[in-house]
């Protein structure tokens, strides 16, 4: 730990090395350690509440999280023009209303003690769990700044017929603090160049509805997340709320997309904790791309 670093009382910011220490020491009984560390990049094999838990306060930048949408209980969707299953895993499946609610509490909890006070968060999810992520988000406290409603030009159509099709996610983006001071780089998200998104104005205001396609094949070449989002969601979240030296945390790394967009925006510190290994291995191999390709920077 560096010196003067008075972690419980105030904002403070540690070297990679340096805050993994902290966490193993702060744990030792179950040896919380990376799988996976870079001077910049750190990715834990965990559950995420055993992670978060050790981290010292106030000291994250940013959060981007898609916790599960509790969506694997049997029912369908279609995939490729297919009938299938959505069940994606037993981390997946709903406990029930009041389980699921109990178990959003508290990661966002875990989330709002180490976001600095300037510190924001995402979330993303459907309408099967993103109003109780949103209850919770008001419940805490949090400042909620805006709701971004992801569209997807290319969304699966509706087998069932019995409602409208389902194409688009909503992304909560919110902050600890109404009176800090958050980080919106809001000329970026004016001029910026947005091929992807067929509703954004050249040099005109960012708006709240975001069209970006589902990832394309060349985002699975390693393979795929049930739940993955476009690197082009991503980068721009990551663009839009942080900045050079930035801490990201994603507490469901999925097949790190989150972790790809912070070493594509560049100087940005990235930490990654994911529960099932097949999607670290993925993420390293995501990661190991870029590292091994600067010319892809």
């Amino acid at each position: 730990m560096e010196a003067g670093c008075k972690i419980e009382e105030q904002p403070c910011d540690l070297a990679m090395d340096s805050l993994i220490a902290y966490v193993a020491e702060n744990n030792a009984q179950k040896k919380i350690k990376p799988v996976y560390k870079t001077v910049e990049t750190a990715l834990y094999n965990d559950d995420c509440l055993d992670v978060m838990s050790q981290f010292p306060n106030n000291h994250v930048d940013m959060i981007f999280a898609d916790p599960p949408y509790n969506l694997s209980n049997g029912g369908v969707t279609c995939q490729a023009g297919k009938m299938v299953s959505v069940n994606k895993g037993k981390w997946d499946e709903s406990k029930g209303f009041e389980e699921d609610l109990e178990f959003h509490e508290k990661w966002i909890s875990e989330c709002r003690r180490i976001l600095k006070p300037s510190g924001t968060i995402w979330i993303s999810g459907t309408n099967h769990s993103i109003y109780q992520c949103g209850y919770i988000l008001q419940k805490l406290n949090f400042h909620i700044l805006n709701d971004i409603s992801w569209f997807k030009p290319n969304a699966a159509p509706n087998l069932a017929c019995t409602t409208f099709a389902h194409s688009h996610e909503t992304l909560l983006w919110a902050k600890k603090d109404k009176k800090a001071k958050h980080i919106f780089n809001y000329e970026k998200m004016k001029s910026g160049i947005f091929r992807e998104d067929k509703m954004k104005v050249p040099d005109k205001q960012m708006r709240s509805v975001w069209s970006i396609p589902t990832p394309s094949p060349d985002e699975k070449v390693f393979g795929k997340h049930p739940t993955q989002k476009p690197l082009a969601l991503l980068t721009r979240i990551v663009v839009s709320s942080t900045n050079d030296s930035s801490l990201i945390l994603d507490p469901f790394n999925g097949g790190g997309t989150t972790g790809v967009a912070a070493k594509i925006a560049g100087n940005r510190k990235y930490i990654g904790i994911e529960i099932e290994k097949e999607y670290i291995d993925l993420t390293i191999k995501k990661l190991n791309k870029i590292n091994n390709e600067p010319k892809l920077l």
